[in-house]
């Protein structure tokens, strides 16, 4: 899948430098500023979490309104991917049910 280089409300992308977020374990490549939803299906991604009674979700609003994006990244669950930036070095993991939290250094 290819990414929107020019969207007709945000403007022009603004940068194109390539960085690599870990996916699941895997490495994918991404654009630096780029939202973590748009990189994951650019890469074909379109699966971020699976709840108990709807099964599997992804980008669903794109605007940070509802939670079917939600993902845990870095060790902290249910955030956000459709407004939350890649970071070069970033651990996104998909989500099953509603996340658990982790206590003191264990999500280092």
């Amino acid at each position: 899948m290819g990414r929107i280089a020019e969207h007709p409300i945000l403007g022009e992308m603004k940068s194109s430098k390539e960085i690599e977020i870990i996916v699941d374990g895997k490495p994918y490549s991404a654009l630096e500023g780029e939202m973590i939803a748009a990189a994951l299906i650019a890469n074909g991604i379109q699966t971020f979490r699976y709840t108990k009674h709807k099964g599997p979700r992804g980008i669903y609003c794109g605007i940070g309104r509802c939670t079917d994006c939600i993902m845990i990244v870095n060790g902290v669950p249910n955030v956000r991917t459709c407004i939350t930036p890649v970071q070069d070095g970033m651990r996104i993991e998909t989500q099953h049910g509603t996340g658990v939290w982790k206590r003191g250094d264990d999500h280092a």
